[in-house]
């Protein structure tokens, strides 16, 4: 059934979604994909492996310590705080989608709790300081010619979680400002944050790069996502519609891309079938 498709649009979130197994299954097909190959998808859902592509590219990034299962049986706080810094921390999956698991940690005896919810979602976590600062997203677009088109800032206005949290995404609640007021300088360095990551991690057709920007102007990296929220009303549609690109025109622009013949390693988009 895959085979006899025309292009798959995997418009799916979170673990067996945007982590390339879709991608993959439609490379096995010889099926165009919109979004990104394999290893892109893979290396973005793994908040660990983004991190360490973001610091080798001088994008910089929340210190933080991977932690295993068996890791997280004897660490403490006092470990922690020597790598990650005080607190507070941001504790989540590494593989995680939609914030899912992830907490905040204010105070050492709060840290089992987060460990343990971050670990109902992943046998991997992430333990990193808390970023003081706003919290500005940007999407990139890849036309069918290639070029990348970086939509105007939105920034997400967070209330007391201090994060972006699963509740907060999905209950209407969420408030956004388009464009995110911010002194050129730093639009240009998110711009230039967008770009890069798109370029390194590997990226196609679309991605949400979601930062966080200090008191002092340093942009520092938050997340990559490759297969953001696609409904009308989702940040990525906002954002583009905010520069005169409407929601058919985005969606079909798309799956133009997607169908564009490719020699992407990891994919066979245009593979005769």
């Amino acid at each position: 059934m895959l085979a006899a498709a025309d292009v798959v649009f995997p418009a799916v979130h979170g673990p067996g979604g945007e982590d390339g197994s879709l991608a993959a299954l439609a490379a096995l097909a010889g099926v165009p994909v919109v979004g990104s190959p394999v290893c892109a998808g893979a290396l973005a859902m793994d908040k660990w492996a983004t991190k360490l592509v973001a610091q080798a590219s001088g994008v910089a990034v929340a210190p933080s310590t991977l932690l295993t299962r068996a890791e997280a049986r004897t660490v403490d706080s006092a470990a922690l705080a020597v790598t990650v810094g005080p607190m507070p921390w941001i504790v989540k999956p590494v593989a995680g989608g939609s914030s899912y698991g992830v907490s905040r940690v204010d105070a050492p005896g709060q840290l089992d709790a987060a460990l343990a919810e971050a670990f109902a979602h992943d046998d991997r976590v992430l333990v990193e300081r808390l970023v003081t600062g706003r919290e500005v997203d940007v999407a990139v677009l890849e036309r069918v010619t290639g070029e990348l088109v970086v939509g105007p800032p939105l920034e997400v206005l967070n209330d007391a979680a201090g994060f972006f949290d699963a509740d907060t995404k999905y209950d209407g609640s969420a408030r956004f400002v388009l464009p995110a007021p911010l002194v050129p300088a730093v639009a240009e360095r998110i711009d230039t944050v967008a770009r890069t990551l798109f370029a390194r991690l590997g990226c196609a057709g679309l991605a949400r790069v979601d930062c966080f920007v200090t008191p002092e102007g340093e942009v520092v990296l938050n997340e990559v996502n490759t297969m953001p929220g696609l409904t009308a009303q989702s940040q990525l549609p906002k954002m583009f519609a905010a520069v005169g690109i409407d929601y058919p025109e985005l969606l079909s622009g798309l799956v133009e891309t997607a169908r564009r013949p490719s020699t992407r390693s990891g994919t066979r988009v245009g593979a005769a079938r």
